[in-house]
C-alpha cells in the first residue's frame, strides 16, 4: 500500500457532561445512562511519526502510568490486532503524548488520547477502518472513549455510547479541578445515588430540569468539594462533570469568567468554552 501521509499531530480535547442521569441498571451490570456531552477548548496534543518496522512507541514523560497500562499504547495495540485479524498493511509508528488535561478530573483525557490514537493511525494507514469500526473498538477501552470519535455534541444513552447530535450553547465555563482522588467504585456503591431517574428526550434537556446525580454523593464523600462547590455557586450553574473531580460554573461571558477565576482562591482552573464540533474532527477536515 502507498501511504500518502507518515507524520501527523493531532488534539485530544476535553468534555463535559452538561448532565448525567442513572435510569436504571443493566443486565450485564452496567448502568443505563443519559448525559449530554460538549467539548471544550483545552487538550492533550498527540504527535505520530512513522517509524521503521511494525511497532508502536509511546513517548509520554508527563505520567507516572506504566507505558503498557497507558490508554494510547492500548489503543494502538488493539488497532494493530485488527490489522493483523483483517490482513491490514501498516507501519510502525512513535506516538509523542503531550499531555496539558488532569487526570481523574472528569473531562475524559485519557479516554480522549485513546480515540485520537485510534483515528490518528486509521488516518495514516490508510482509513482501513469505518469510523463505526473504530467506535466498537473505542468502546471495548472505555465507555467515553467513542463520543471523542464520534466528534460532536451529543444526547448519549445506554452506557453513554448511543448518540443524538444536539447544539447546546457554546458557553463559557470556569473549569476547577479540587485536589482530591475520588473513587468512582465508592459513588457507584453509595446507598444515596439516584439510580432511577426519568427517561428524557434529546429536546426535554435543560439546566432546570437535570442534574448530575453523582454531584451529591461526591458533595458529601468529599468536603474540600463541597466547600469549592459552595463557592462557585456565587458565580453561576455549578456542576460536576462526569463522576468528578472537577466542577465548572457557566458564564455569560468569557470577561465574567475570568474575572470570577481572578477572585477566587483556586487550587487548578480553566477558563473554557464550550465546542460543538470537536477540535479532533475540526483538524482532520483541514488536513
Amino acid at each position: 500500500m502507498n501511504y500518502s501521509q507518515t507524520s501527523l499531530v493531532l488534539p485530544a480535547p476535553a468534555k463535559l457532561n452538561l448532565f448525567l442521569h442513572i435510569t436504571g441498571k443493566r443486565n450485564d451490570g452496567y448502568h443505563n445512562l443519559e448525559t449530554l456531552f460538549q467539548f471544550i477548548d483545552i487538550e492533550d496534543t498527540l504527535s505520530f511519526e512513522s517509524v521503521a518496522g511494525h511497532e508502536v512507541e509511546l513517548i509520554d514523560t508527563q505520567s507516572a502510568i506504566n507505558v503498557q497500562d497507558n490508554l494510547v499504547f492500548r489503543a494502538a495495540q488493539r488497532l494493530i490486532n485488527q490489522c493483523q485479524q483483517h490482513q491490514v498493511s501498516y507501519f510502525g509508528v512513535r506516538i509523542t503524548l503531550e499531555k496539558r488535561l488532569p487526570q481523574g478530573a472528569g473531562l475524559g483525557g485519557g479516554s480522549s488520547d485513546a480515540a485520537t490514537t485510534l483515528v490518528g493511525l486509521n488516518y495514516l494507514w490508510g482509513q482501513p477502518f469505518t469510523k463505526q469500526q473504530l467506535l466498537t473498538i473505542g468502546a471495548e477501552l472505555g465507555a467515553d472513549v467513542p463520543i471523542f470519535i464520534h466528534g460532536h455534541s451529543a444526547f448519549a444513552t445506554g452506557i453513554g455510547d448511543q448518540f443524538t447530535d444536539v447544539e447546546p450553547d457554546q458557553s463559557y465555563y470556569l473549569v476547577v479541578k479540587p485536589q482530591v482522588n475520588i473513587s468512582t467504585a465508592a459513588l457507584f456503591a453509595d446507598a444515596g445515588l439516584k439510580r432511577d431517574c426519568k427517561p428524557l428526550s434529546p429536546s426535554q434537556w435543560d439546566w432546570q430540569n437535570t442534574n448530575n446525580v453523582f454531584e451529591s454523593v461526591v458533595l458529601k464523600q468529599y468536603p474540600a468539594v463541597a466547600k469549592l462547590h459552595a463557592q462557585l455557586l456565587n458565580y453561576g450553574p455549578t456542576r460536576l462533570t462526569g463522576t468528578g473531580a472537577c466542577l465548572f460554573t457557566r458564564f455569560a461571558n468569557q470577561q465574567q469568567a475570568i474575572a470570577a477565576q481572578a477572585q477566587l482562591s483556586l487550587p487548578e482552573s480553566y477558563v473554557v468554552r464550550g465546542q460543538n464540533r470537536s477540535s479532533l474532527i475540526r483538524t482532520l477536515t483541514q488536513i
